[in-house]
C-alpha cells in the first residue's frame, strides 16, 4: 500500500514538473516570437523613414503637405512672428533720417499698401526663403519684414528687393567683396558714402535696415535713370559701359519670378535652378532721373561664382 502511494505521488511530481517545464518552453517561445516581431515592425518603420526623408529631400513639396496635414500645423504657424517691433521702428527710423524729398522718385505703383503683401504672403515668402537659402526662420523673418517695409517706403517691391539680396550675398549680412561692396545688398560704402551720413555713417553698411534702404534707393534710381529694370539692374552689378552683365539681371528677375509665385501660393522648390527671363514683369520709373554719382560705373569684381559682378 505504501509503495503505492509513494509511486503515485512521483508520478504526480514528475507531471508537475513536465507541465511547468512545457508552459515555460511556451512562454519562452511566445516571447522570442514576440520580440522577433517587434524587430521586424522597427526594421519597417526604420526603412519607411528613410524613404520618406530621402522622398522629401528631392522633392521638398511634399514636405510642405505633410506639414499641412500634421494636427500642429497651425500651432506652428502661429508663433512664426508677422513682423518684430524693434526693426519696423527702426526701419522708419531710418526712412525718416535717409529721406531726400527733393530728389525723391514715384513709381508707377498707385497703391503703397499692396507693397506690405498679406501676412500669409510674408510668411510664405520667409519659409521659402530659409529653407532655400539655408537661413534661421526667425533672422529670415526680420530681413523679409525689413525688404517690405523698405519697399513700402520707397515704392519699390519688396520682392525685387529680396531677389537682389538674395543673388548679391544670399542673405548673408556680413558679406564683403575684396573692393569693398557689403552688406546684403552688396553696396559700394565708399561710393554712396553720402546715404549713409545720416545713418551713422559708412560703418552702417553691415547693418541690416541700413543696407537694405540704401541699396534699395540706389536701385531705384538706376531704374529711372535706365528706363527700364533689366538696365537698372545692369547699372546696378557695375556692368551699365558695357555690353553684357553675364546674366545677373536673368538670375535677379529669375528669382523675383520665383518668389513672386512662392508669396501667391504656388509649390516652387528650394532646389529650382536660376532661370532667365526675357522681357521684364515690372513697370519702369517714369519720372526724373536724380545725378549721376561719381566713380558709380567704375567699381567693379567678379563674384565667388565668376559670373556676375559685384553690385556698386
Amino acid at each position: 500500500m505504501l509503495n503505492r502511494i509513494t509511486t503515485a505521488m512521483r508520478q504526480v511530481a514528475n507531471q508537475s514538473a513536465q507541465q511547468v517545464i512545457a508552459t515555460s518552453i511556451s512562454m519562452r517561445d511566445s516571447n522570442n516570437r514576440m520580440v522577433a516581431t517587434a524587430r521586424q515592425a522597427m526594421m519597417a518603420l526604420g526603412l519607411i523613414a528613410i524613404a520618406t526623408l530621402t522622398l522629401m529631400f528631392f522633392k521638398p513639396e511634399i514636405a510642405d503637405r505633410i506639414q499641412a496635414l500634421s494636427p500642429f500645423s497651425e500651432a506652428l504657424a502661429s508663433t512664426v512672428p508677422e513682423q518684430i517691433p524693434e526693426m519696423a521702428n527702426l526701419m522708419k527710423e531710418t526712412a525718416a533720417k535717409a529721406a531726400e524729398p527733393e530728389v525723391a522718385l514715384k513709381t508707377a505703383v498707385t497703391d503703397s499698401n499692396a507693397m506690405m503683401g498679406t501676412d500669409l504672403q510674408q510668411q510664405r515668402v520667409t519659409q521659402w526663403i530659409s529653407k532655400r537659402y539655408r537661413v534661421a526662420n526667425d533672422a529670415t523673418n526680420m530681413l523679409v519684414s525689413a525688404a517690405y517695409l523698405t519697399g513700402k517706403e520707397v515704392n519699390l517691391d519688396p520682392l525685387l528687393i529680396l531677389a537682389v539680396m538674395a543673388i548679391e550675398s544670399r542673405f548673408n549680412p556680413f558679406a564683403e567683396s575684396p573692393v569693398g561692396a557689403q552688406g546684403l545688398m552688396q553696396v559700394m560704402s565708399k561710393v554712396h558714402h553720402e546715404k549713409f551720413a545720416d545713418m551713422g555713417g559708412t560703418k552702417a553698411a553691415l547693418n541690416p535696415v541700413a543696407n537694405i534702404k540704401v541699396g534699395a534707393l540706389i536701385l531705384k534710381e538706376y531704374v529711372a535713370r535706365d528706363g527700364s529694370v533689366e538696365g537698372g539692374l545692369k547699372r546696378y552689378v557695375g556692368a551699365a559701359a558695357m555690353s553684357t552683365d553675364a546674366g545677373y539681371g536673368a538670375k535677379v528677375l529669375g528669382e523675383y519670378d520665383r518668389l513672386k509665385a512662392v508669396a501667391n501660393g504656388k509649390r516652387i522648390s528650394v532646389f529650382a535652378t536660376m532661370a532667365s527671363r526675357a522681357a521684364p514683369r515690372i513697370q519702369p520709373i517714369p519720372n526724373a532721373v536724380p545725378e549721376k554719382t561719381a566713380l558709380e560705373d567704375s567699381a567693379r569684381d567678379k563674384s565667388s561664382d565668376g559670373e556676375q559682378y559685384t553690385a556698386l
